[in-house]
């Protein structure tokens, strides 16, 4: 497994500072049992009713259900650890956990549900909206571009290579329309959207700002329908997180330019604007756009970090579906950050260049760890490739750099 290499590599080893209570997102007392609380919510509130005995040798924490492991286990510098034992388990979870609700995320341009679970666990639902091997038109603008599931799950696992391990854990699941929506969904408005196509399939479009109609409904075969399932973060009332909007964010306009592609200096004007001017804030973000670069992705409009921590931890990766729409074009204005400002964590660029090398190349772990999910092959082998063509571009950005 080259997969298992690379994270035996001592540049997967680096260790992270220690963690302390104050890094922690939640402050959890083991011996104590957690219960559902009685508003109805899905909240989870200590229980003083809970039962206090527990088998021999477990504590409370071995009680909780794998998605609250992992919400009790994020703290300021990872969502998730290295060697996360729970990370197989919450992934099985996600793609065969029974759903008992489905209902549509409001907000965001395009539908996507949130799918809950007997034990409270929630997930992010994205429908397949187009083959493997369609490519975005060319004609398309990236702000109209669809929202793609195997672009989810892909981008997860590029996310866990490149060591970020910033973006939730993501699965491909095949949904069953008609008994695990329809059947089973509150959403009265969602309700009416569905139908029985022509070809006597199972079909439904929501209602959101892009492609809800009959045009582009979503269907199955004759009800089952592919889709990405992503482990939702805590509730924001319980951990609060801020939205950052992306200096380098693009102008969602047919005709007008953004700041960035305009001014070749613009970097010298971010770095003397908090966040920026001081701590790592600059350098996570440069990280977050080699990321989109090597996916494709230029819909990335704002970012988020969890209040709690300040401006010293890292940014959620979050919202990946628009990334893995064309292999056969890289798009280098999603480098500006990098090109423009010439700098880059030591350790990412390191990272890279083992991953330029042939007993690590990027598309074979990739691959490799796409085989294991449910809806395998996860990218066509064009994308695949792209990847290992546009790191090339990514490390000859920074020797440009360099050379300077």
């Amino acid at each position: 497994s080259k997969l298992a290499a690379l994270f035996e590599h001592p540049l997967y080893n680096i260790p992270v500072p220690e963690v302390t209570e104050k890094d922690k997102l939640f402050i959890v007392n083991p011996m104590e049992k957690f219960s559902l609380s009685s508003s109805g919510s899905d909240e989870w509130v200590s229980s003083s009713k809970a039962e206090t005995l527990l088998p021999t040798g477990k504590t409370a924490y071995d009680t909780y259900p794998t998605w609250l492991k992992f919400h009790v286990g994020i703290n300021r510098y990872e969502l998730y650890p290295r060697r996360d034992p729970l990370l197989p388990t919450l992934l099985r979870d996600l793609a065969s956990q029974r759903i008992i609700s489905s209902v549509q995320k409001s907000g965001g341009t395009q539908l996507k549900l949130i799918m809950t679970f007997p034990n409270y666990g929630q997930a992010l639902f994205k429908p397949m909206k187009q083959t493997r091997d369609q490519e975005t038109p060319i004609d398309f603008f990236y702000f109209s571009d669809f929202e793609r599931h195997n672009a989810e799950i892909a981008a997860f696992h590029l996310d866990r290579i490149l060591d970020f391990r910033r973006i939730p854990p993501v699965s491909g699941r095949l949904v069953n329309i008609t008994k695990e929506i329809r059947d089973i969904t509150t959403d009265k408005k969602l309700a009416k959207t569905f139908f029985i196509s022509p070809a006597g399939n199972v079909c439904f479009y929501g209602e959101c700002s892009y492609y809800c109609s009959t045009e582009h409904a979503l269907c199955g075969k004759p009800d089952q329908l592919e889709g990405s399932m992503a482990a939702l973060l805590p509730d924001k009332s319980l951990a609060k997180r801020r939205s950052w909007r992306s200096p380098w964010r693009r102008s969602y306009h047919k005709s007008r330019k953004a700041e960035w592609e305009l001014n070749p200096n613009y970097c010298a004007q971010v770095r003397q604007t908090p966040p920026y001017d001081r701590g790592h804030r600059l350098l996570d973000l440069i990280d977050m756009t080699i990321l989109d670069f090597l996916m494709g992705n230029m819909d990335r409009h704002h970012y988020e970090t969890f209040e709690k921590f300040g401006n010293d931890t890292f940014l959620l990766h979050l919202d990946n579906g628009r990334g893995f729409g064309t292999h056969s074009r890289d798009e280098l204005s999603i480098l500006a950050p990098l090109q423009q400002c010439c700098s880059i964590k030591k350790s990412t660029y390191l990272r890279l260049q083992l991953l330029a090398t042939q007993p690590y190349r990027l598309s074979d772990l990739l691959r490799e760890a796409l085989a294991v999910d449910p809806l395998t092959p996860v990218l066509a082998e064009p994308h695949l490739r792209a990847l290992d063509r546009r790191l090339g571009k990514v490390l000859a950005a920074v020797g440009h750099c360099l050379a300077r």
